[in-house]
């Protein structure tokens, strides 16, 4: 088991783990995806807000994250431990909407970087240096009350601010860190929430006499115990009358979850005003717990055991975690390559469709075959040409389309399909009718350099009009069978040799643009599946830098 005297080895072998994680995604709608990218989101802020923080600097105060559910007395009962209002609280939800840190002066530079909740913007420090800039320090305690308001109150500030308070009522080496409701009905609160449990060295866990035996605080005393991170429950605003009753039903269902060893401390219904005022509890009413935080802070045994216990519940639980998120990376690559390979067999069955009709001279029809059954005399080789040219055309979309609604047929198989990358697909499928119109007028555009060398080269000088190639060897290349007239007509013009040449040019020239064509929408519609770079060396790269994380662990 690692202890909080970390090697740089071990901080080296995490600091690798880290990194893998990082670069995983999950973005097909495979089971279990969902689940995977909140793993990944959680087990990356242990790791940045709580592991390398504590590992780094085993002296730092322990920080208690107090958590629990809508209306379970969080913000009050911080208030009552500090015995002054720090956090906001009252009957509106959510009350915590930004989180508030509490430690002691002496501790709060720990507190005022980015050692620990580093992607968290620090409300206090901003704010002094908006007033040290403005010269108005004497006015610094209105100045901090506004600037908080506006960042409490702001759309965008209550999204990665933390407040940070100092109190001298708090015992040296102990931050408490009020958190925003667990089950908030804002997205952000509850994964805020989550995330700041998630950097505890201590999780204390509130709940309601009338709420204790919801889903929300049994979900974090699993994970709690999971981790198996220092944990305290705090049973809060429990009528006198049923105190007894309540508690024991309580410590009945802590047994059978297997926390019987669990500290829990229960906290009457009592009116705020009952205590020292301000909505504060009676000083007696919290005494239990603040005594049993204030000796985890100051009792040097007491304080290794409980975070020591947290790291090394933290690093226990990769062995299970991180093979939990190899298995659904290699399950995104697998479902990737399967998508991958719809989408080539689709093309490549068309493209073999697209030779064969070529071959049987299919795509000489409509009014290209029309235009050729009445040449010369009621069309000009530049009418022939192009009407060619668009039966082409209307050749290679019609593979295209055969060959998307293929790889739609076997995407609709495959669940990883259901919510992927295929409305990117489709999207980047949009314009192929005039991506494959310019294609196939540079096609157009080749075949008339290639007559005209031919032409050029003949064995009368002028017996043989480029133009009237040109016609002649795309009927010739696109007609088959229908054709045999306009190869005989270019033998007559160009003799056998040199026919033979241009019409093997002319081939390799067809067979190039429509591999292009295929080949270009193929890749286009591949480009979603390729850009969500899903490597198949992210399963064995996890698992290697597991392993030497628990060999230096």
């Amino acid at each position: 088991m690692a202890t909080l005297d970390a090697q740089p080895r071990l901080l080296d072998a995490l600091s690798a783990l880290r990194d893998r994680v990082a670069a995983l995604r999950f973005p097909l709608a495979l089971p279990g995806a969902v689940r995977a990218r909140q793993n990944r989101a959680e087990l990356l802020a242990q790791l940045d807000d709580y592991l390398f923080p504590r590992l780094r600097a085993p002296e730092a105060p322990l920080l208690a994250v107090v958590g629990g559910s809508t209306g379970a007395g969080k913000s009050t009962l911080v208030n009552s431990l500090v015995r002054r209002p720090v956090s906001p609280a009252g009957v509106l939800r959510p009350t915590t909407r930004v989180p508030v840190l509490v430690c002691h002066p002496e501790d709060h530079h720990w507190f005022a970087g980015r050692r620990v909740l580093p992607d968290l913007v620090r409300a206090r420090a901003v704010r002094r240096e908006a007033v040290e800039r403005s010269g108005l320090l004497p006015y610094a305690h209105d100045l901090f009350a506004d600037e908080l308001e506006e960042i409490e109150d702001g759309e965008h500030g209550a999204e990665t601010a933390l407040r940070v308070e100092t109190a001298s009522s708090i015992p040296p080496g102990l931050a408490l860190l009020d958190a925003p409701d667990i089950d908030s009905l804002v997205v952000r609160n509850r994964e805020l929430a989550a995330q700041l449990i998630c950097a505890a060295d201590i999780w204390v866990l509130v709940t309601t006499a009338t709420r204790y035996a919801d889903a929300v605080p049994w979900h974090l005393l699993r994970s709690a115990k999971e981790y198996d991170a220092t944990l305290v429950t705090v049973l809060d605003r429990v009528p006198h009358q049923v105190v007894a009753d309540v508690s024991r039903q309580y410590g009945s269902l802590l047994d059978k979850a297997g926390l019987c060893d669990v500290p829990r401390f229960t906290v009457p219904e009592l009116p705020e005003s009952a205590g020292d005022g301000g909505g504060l509890l009676p000083a007696s009413a919290v005494a239990g717990l603040r005594d049993w935080l204030a000796q985890r802070a100051q009792d040097p045994a007491a304080r290794t055991v409980a975070a020591t216990r947290t790291v090394n519940g933290v690093l226990v639980s990769l062995d299970v975690r991180v093979p939990a998120l190899a298995a659904a990376a290699a399950a995104q690559h697998a479902a990737a390559v399967r998508l991958s390979q719809c989408v080539e067999q689709a093309y490549d069955e068309a493209a073999a469709r697209a030779r064969g009709e070529l071959a049987a001279g299919t795509v000489l029809a409509g009014d290209a075959l029309a235009r050729w059954r009445g040449y010369p005399w009621h069309s000009g080789p530049g009418e022939l040409l192009e009407a060619c040219s668009d039966s082409l055309a209307a050749h290679l979309c019609c593979a295209v389309i055969h060959a998307d609604e293929r790889m739609r047929e076997n995407w609709r198989r495959d669940r990883a399909a259901g919510a992927g990358p295929l409305p990117e697909m489709t999207a980047r499928a949009a314009g192929s009718a005039d991506r494959i119109g310019v294609a196939v007028r540079r096609w157009s555009r080749c075949v008339e350099e290639l007559a005209e060398e031919e032409a050029a080269l003949a064995e009368r000088p002028g017996a043989a009009d480029p133009e009237h190639v040109a016609a002649l060897l795309a009927v010739a290349l696109l007609g088959g069978d229908r054709s045999r007239t306009a190869a005989d007509r270019l033998a007559r013009m160009l003799g056998d040799e040199a026919a033979a040449r241009l019409r093997g040019r002319g081939e390799q020239l067809l067979t190039e643009c429509g591999e292009r064509t295929l080949h270009g929408e193929r890749d286009r519609r591949l480009a979603p599946l390729d850009e969500l770079h899903l490597a198949p060396g992210h399963q064995a790269g996890l698992i290697a830098a597991l392993s030497v994380l628990q060999k230096e662990r």
